[in-house]
C-alpha cells in the first residue's frame, strides 16, 4: 500500500525524536524520589487539532487554502499515485473536522449529513479531487470504511467526520461503488455481529447510497440489511433506513426489478407472521412500509408477475396464518 504524505511526516517525526533529542540532563543533587508517581505532560510532539463544540464550527474554522496547499504538495511528491492524493484529503479532513462523535448512523440528522455541511470552495476542492481520480474511487471507500472501524477499536478513537464526507462525496457521484462487494461487506458484518457500532458504522457508509439512487439503496437494503433484520441491535435502524429510503423516492420505477419472490417473502413473514424476531413496533413500522415494497416487487404490470409469487403465497396459507396474510395474493 502506498505510504501517504500523512504517514510520511509521522515517520520522519519520529526519527527526529530518535536522533535529534539528548537525553535529559541529571540535576547535581538528586532528591529522593516522592511515593506518589509524578503526573506525566503530554508530549510537545504529539500533533492535534483543536476540538470544536460542533461540527458546523469545526467546517468553519477548517482552512480551505491550507488543504489546497496539501494536496498540491501530495501530488508534486506522488505524481503518479492519485491513491495517495484521496487518502490524503480524507485524513486531512478527518484531522481538522474535530467535532464530538454523534450515534453511529446520524439518524436524527438530514440523510447528507454531514456532507450537506461543506461551503461552496470545500466542496469543489473534494469533488474536483474526485473527478480526476474516477477509477480508484472504490479504494477509497474502502479505504474510508475500515478506518472508520479501526478507529474504533481505539480507546481514544479519532472522531470520523472526515471519512464519512468522503463516502458521500464519492457515493453522490458514484453510487454504485457501494453495491460493487455486497457479500464481501456482508461477510465483514457477520465478522463483527457482536460489536452493534460497528455493523451501524458500515450499514450507515453503505446505505448512503440509497439517498442518492434508489435501486442501489435498495440492492444494499436487500443484500445487507435484510440479512440481518431478525438482529435485536440491527433491526431498528433496518426499518429506519427502508423508511427514509422509500419516503426519499417518492418515484418507485426506479426500483422496478432489483425484489423478486427470494426477497419478498421473508420480508412478507416478518412483516406479518406473529412472534417473530421483530418487537411489535418494529414490525408494525414494517407492516406501513410493505405496501410500496409489494409495489416494488410486482414492478410495473403486476398482473404479469403475480404467477411467480402465487405458489409462496398458497403455501403460507395454513390456519396459523394471519388473516390479513391470507388476503395478500388477493390485493394489488
Amino acid at each position: 500500500m502506498s505510504e501517504t504524505l500523512y504517514d510520511s511526516f509521522e515517520k520522519m517525526g519520529k526519527k527526529q525524536n530518535k536522533e535529534q533529542v539528548p537525553p535529559a540532563a541529571e540535576p547535581e543533587n538528586k532528591k529522593p524520589s516522592s511515593s506518589k508517581p509524578s503526573k506525566k505532560t503530554p508530549s510537545s510532539s504529539t500533533v492535534t487539532s483543536p476540538a470544536h463544540k460542533s461540527l458546523e464550527e469545526a467546517f468553519k474554522a477548517l482552512d480551505v487554502g491550507d488543504l489546497k496547499e496539501q494536496l498540491a504538495h501530495s501530488q508534486t511528491l506522488f505524481p503518479e499515485n492519485p491513491s495517495v492524493w484521496l487518502k490524503d484529503l480524507a485524513g486531512y479532513l478527518n484531522l481538522h473536522l474535530t467535532a464530538p462523535e454523534a450515534e453511529p448512523t446520524l439518524s436524527s440528522y438530514a440523510h447528507d449529513y454531514p456532507y450537506c455541511l461543506t461551503g461552496k470552495e470545500l466542496k469543489g476542492v473534494i469533488k474536483g479531487l474526485i473527478a480526476r481520480c474516477g477509477d480508484i474511487l472504490p479504494d477509497l471507500f474502502d479505504h474510508c470504511v475500515y478506518t472508520m472501524l479501526r478507529e474504533l477499536d481505539r480507546q481514544s478513537g479519532e472522531p470520523l467526520h472526515g471519512y464519512r464526507v468522503c463516502i458521500q462525496a464519492i457515493l453522490q457521484d458514484k453510487p454504485r461503488i457501494a453495491t460493487q462487494n455486497l457479500s464481501e461487506y456482508l461477510e465483514l458484518l457477520r465478522s463483527v455481529q457482536n460489536r452493534p457500532v460497528k455493523c451501524l458504522t458500515i450499514m450507515w457508509a453503505l446505505g448512503q447510497a440509497g439517498f442518492f439512487d434508489l435501486s442501489q439503496g435498495l440492492r444494499v437494503w436487500l443484500g445487507i440489511m435484510l440479512p440481518v433484520l431478525g438482529v435485536k441491535s440491527l433491526s431498528s435502524y433496518a426499518i429506519a433506513y427502508l423508511e427514509r429510503l422509500l419516503l426519499l423516492h417518492a418515484n418507485l420505477t426506479k426500483g422496478f426489478g432489483i425484489m423478486g419472490p427470494k426477497e419478498f417473502f421473508p420480508l412478507l413473514d416478518f412483516a406479518f407472521m406473529p412472534k417473530n424476531a421483530l418487537s411489535p413496533s418494529l414490525q408494525e413500522q414494517l407492516r406501513r412500509l410493505y405496501p410500496r415494497l409489494k409495489v416494488l416487487a410486482f414492478g410495473a404490470k403486476p398482473e404479469s408477475t403475480l404467477h411467480t409469487y402465487l405458489p409462496s403465497f398458497l403455501s403460507r396459507a395454513t390456519p396459523h396464518c394471519p388473516d390479513d396474510m391470507k388476503r395478500e395474493p388477493f390485493v394489488y
